[in-house]
């Protein structure tokens, strides 16, 4: 059974739950930037529900300039080793299917502030 905070993403705000390769490839085919998110083990990792929660509150800070979907637990792993962001919950940031970089853990909002635009801006670099 997953978190009620996890559920919310996917019901309320109807973020895609990624669940398996083709879902996670397809998702990233898509134009634009995406952010993943990771979220762990729930029940193990108290810090999983704060991410839950911040999350939605990133995205209406940078003005939904990218989407959100939910990685489930199936290619989790696998996500986490690809892109080197070993802890949970991290979040993944990509331009189409390009990774740009990864916030792990829970950080103070001036972190996010101050990381997420520079790991966006990645986007230009070529």
């Amino acid at each position: 059974m997953s978190h009620p905070l996890l559920t919310r993403l996917t019901e309320d705000f109807g973020w895609p739950q990624l669940d398996t390769p083709d879902a996670l490839a397809a998702h990233l085919a898509q134009p634009g930037l995406h952010c993943l998110f990771i979220p762990g083990d729930a029940k193990r990792n108290l810090e999983t529900a704060d991410a839950a929660v911040i999350l939605p509150e990133l995205r209406q800070a940078f003005q939904g300039r990218f989407d959100c979907a939910l990685v489930g637990d199936a290619i989790e792993a696998g996500l986490r080793e690809e892109t080197r962001v070993l802890k949970t919950p991290s979040f993944l940031f990509y331009d189409g299917d390009r990774f740009l970089g990864g916030i792990a853990k829970i950080r103070d909002w001036d972190d996010y502030m101050t990381r997420i635009p520079q790991i966006l801006t990645a986007t230009t670099e070529v």
